[in-house]
């Protein structure tokens, strides 16, 4: 019998996405976004934390927007609050909204938090695994004190894998290969292991190209991904900026529907309990609707 909390059982062997696009509106109309990818059917929307919105109130707006999807942070980023005030507020989510909130958690990366947040990057692992324990006893004063809820972390090398298997529900990686995936399932044993997947659907090889390497252009000059990459047997001839042509190649997908199923399904095989699929449209600032409707029939 499965011991995940409820928010992760309803994600398993579905389809769910990765997106900003929210945050591309006012933050009135920004729950627009979310009642449409839960009317096209997509289990679960996941969002991110770096220069936009706060994640929690971020989060918010979509499960008021929605009804039945789950609405996930992915990832927030740890040194953007403390471990008391992120378990309570995914309690108090978690209650409001009958059980359709993931946390998710990451340490994210130097340039985030020491030239964005002003905090020292030092022991990212350590940090995490501090972050968890003193979330685990965090006091609450409040009716949903005792209230369940959903915790990954992203993850990619060995050692922050362990920390997932042993102090989080499972992962999040981001930007990895069904190779990845393989090992992340191994690591964590029966967690939960969600995957986001960036997909380029139809377009010329060129204009594949063209949106693959500005999409991997910021994570190119980010070490955790680097060091991730040369484990899955990359080397620096692929980290130039916006990435080689046989990186684009292995982390994003390209072509029609049933290249992104094809896709999917090898991350399921390799253990994957959840895909998130992140579309790059050809406009940054506008919600890719067309391909989301698209991507729909997935699910079905």
């Amino acid at each position: 019998m499965s011991t995940w909390p409820s928010s992760l059982e309803q994600l398993r062997g579905t389809i769910g996405v990765w997106t900003f696009a929210q945050e591309t509106l006012p933050a009135a109309r920004s729950g627009d976004i979310a009642a449409e990818l839960e009317s096209l059917g997509y289990s679960a929307m996941w969002l991110p934390e770096a220069w936009g919105r706060e994640a929690f109130t971020n989060a918010a707006l979509m499960l008021r927007a929605t009804s039945s999807m789950i609405v996930a942070t992915g990832i927030a980023n740890i040194w953007a609050r403390d471990a008391v005030a992120a378990t309570n507020a995914s309690r108090t989510l978690n209650a409001a909204y009958a059980d359709r909130f993931v946390l998710g958690l990451g340490v994210s990366h130097r340039p985030l938090v020491e030239g964005l947040r002003g905090h020292e990057y030092a022991t990212p692992v350590a940090a995490m695994r501090d972050y968890l324990s003193a979330m685990d006893a965090a006091p609450m004063r409040a009716p949903e004190k005792e209230q369940r809820y959903a915790r990954v972390i992203a993850a990619l090398g060995p050692k922050m894998l362990d920390v997932g298997a042993t102090l989080a529900d499972g992962v999040l990686p981001y930007l990895v290969t069904p190779e990845h995936t393989a090992r992340a399932r191994s690591a964590v044993g029966d967690k939960f292991v969600g995957v986001e997947q960036a997909v380029v659907l139809g377009q010329r090889r060129e204009e594949y190209l063209n949106r693959a390497h500005a999409h991997l252009s910021f994570y190119t000059g980010l070490e955790n991904y680097k060091n991730s990459w040369r484990r899955l047997g990359f080397g620096d001839e692929d980290f130039v900026r916006g990435g080689s042509e046989r990186l684009c190649d292995a982390l994003v997908v390209h072509g029609d529907e049933n290249a992104v199923m094809e896709r999917i399904n090898e991350h399921r095989l390799a253990g994957a309990d959840h895909v998130c699929l992140q579309v790059l449209s050809d406009e940054t600032n506008a919600p890719p609707f067309d391909e989301w409707r698209r991507l729909a029939s997935l699910n079905r």
